[in-house]
C-alpha cells in the first residue's frame, strides 16, 4: 500500500509518501508545497497552489490512500480560519482524485511515532529519520507528513488484525450459541 501523508499549512504544506507492506515501511518521497511567494492578501491564489501541488504529487507518486492531519483551534482565530481553508483545499485535492482519506491528530501522530503525545518537532523529525532509515533529517513539515504515513500504516495493521479476531470471535460465539464448541 502506498500512503500519501499531508501536513496542511497555508505557507508550507508538507507531504510524504511511504510504501507499507506488512510491518515494513519504505520511504518514497517527501517535501513541501510553498505559497510564501504569493502575496498574503491573495488567499484564493494560495489555496489554488496547494490544490494543484497536491494534484501533482498524486499524479507523480500514485498513492493508494491518503492521510491528513486534523487541525485544532489556535490562539488567533483569523490564523485558524486560514489554516482551515488550507486544510480544506488539501482534502478537496485528495478526494477530487479519488483517494480514500484518513485523518489523525498531532497527538495521535506523536504517540505513534515518538511514543509521547507532547513530543517536540525535533523529536518527531529524529524518529521519522530512524524509522524510515533516512540519511538526514526531513524538514519539519515533511517529517509531520511522513509521521502521518507511519501512523496510518500502524493503525491499518492493527485494524486488519482486529477485524480478523472479530471474525473469529463471531464464528466461535455463534458456535457456542448453537451448542457446539471447538
Amino acid at each position: 500500500m502506498r500512503i500519501l501523508g499531508i501536513d496542511p499549512g497555508l505557507l508550507s504544506t508538507g507531504f510524504g509518501v511511504v510504501d507499507a507492506e506488512g510491518g515494513q515501511l519504505s520511504y518514497v518521497a517527501s517535501g513541501t508545497i510553498k505559497t510564501s511567494h504569493i502575496d498574503s492578501h491573495l488567499l484564493p491564489e494560495r489555496l489554488k497552489v496547494l490544490f494543484d501541488g497536491i494534484g501533482e504529487v498524486i499524479a507523480r507518486y500514485e498513492p493508494d490512500v491518503a492521510v491528513c492531519e486534523i487541525v485544532f483551534v489556535n490562539v488567533d482565530p483569523q490564523a485558524t480560519l486560514k489554516l482551515g481553508q488550507a486544510r480544506g483545499a488539501c482534502l478537496t485535492a485528495l478526494v477530487a482524485r479519488g483517494l480514500p482519506v484518513s485523518e489523525y491528530t498531532a497527538l495521535q501522530l506523536k504517540k505513534a511515532v515518538v511514543g509521547y503525545g507532547k513530543a517536540s518537532k525535533s523529536q518527531v523529525q529524529e524518529m521519522v529519520k530512524r524509522l524510515l532509515q533516512l540519511p538526514g533529517l526531513p524538514g519539519p513539515d515533511a517529517a509531520d507528513a511522513l509521521g502521518l504515513t507511519i501512523t496510518h500504516a500502524q493503525v491499518s495493521r492493527s485494524t486488519l488484525a482486529l477485524s480478523r479476531v472479530a471474525a473469529l470471535n463471531a464464528r466461535v460465539s455463534a458456535a457456542y450459541k448453537a451448542g457446539r464448541n471447538y
